[in-house]
């Protein structure tokens, strides 16, 4: 009996220190050294929270640039993958209707970037490759009257190298990218 008495006092400590203490402690440095992330890196526009760095949003509008395609249709309470298997043929039917649709969208296109066409494993991923991006330049020239060469640089100045100079890829988020064609363009 003494024995249960001490797994009970150990299992409340724990409790305590790890479902208390800890989270409080770490969350207040993280407040205080990190804030724009502990809040969870949101972005702001005239005073109003219009999205997050760290999630892709559904952009529909030919002016716009389009993230990864999410099977979760962007909304964060429903997070999931495809789960198809790159070998079956659901998948292949699958990625042939998305060529499709992305050709007949972007009609110049010519070489297909692969994170076009597939999606992200959470279906949030919020960045493009820079190739992803500019692939979709030619469509949004188009629409917009914007010159093609306003666009790529556009693409050019919110693409992020690796980090640390050799981890990841580049990449370019693409709810930052549009907000900042939005400055430049009347939907």
């Amino acid at each position: 009996m003494k024995s249960v008495f001490i797994a009970i006092r150990v299992s409340i400590l724990f409790m305590i220190v790890c479902g208390l203490i800890y989270p409080l402690v770490t969350t207040g440095v993280a407040q205080v050294l990190f804030p724009k992330q502990a809040d969870g890196s949101l972005i702001e526009s005239g005073g109003k929270v219009i999205g997050s760095e760290l999630l892709a949003q559904g952009f529909e509008s030919p002016k716009l640039f389009h993230p990864r395609e999410s099977t979760a249709k962007y909304d964060p309470k429903a997070s999931s993958g495809s789960n198809m298997a790159v070998a079956s043929s659901d998948y292949a039917a699958a990625l042939a209707e998305k060529i499709d649709a992305l050709k007949k969208e972007n009609p110049a296109l010519t070489d297909i970037p692969a994170d076009l066409v597939t999606l992200s494993g959470s279906g949030f991923d919020p960045d493009l490759s820079p190739e992803g991006a500019k692939a979709q330049v030619p469509r949004i020239s188009k629409e917009t009257g914007i010159a093609e060469n306003v666009l790529n640089g556009l693409v050019d100045q919110f693409t992020k190298t690796r980090q640390l100079g050799f981890l990841g890829e580049p990449r370019v988020n693409v709810t930052e990218l549009n907000i900042e064609l939005l400055k430049q363009v009347k939907l």
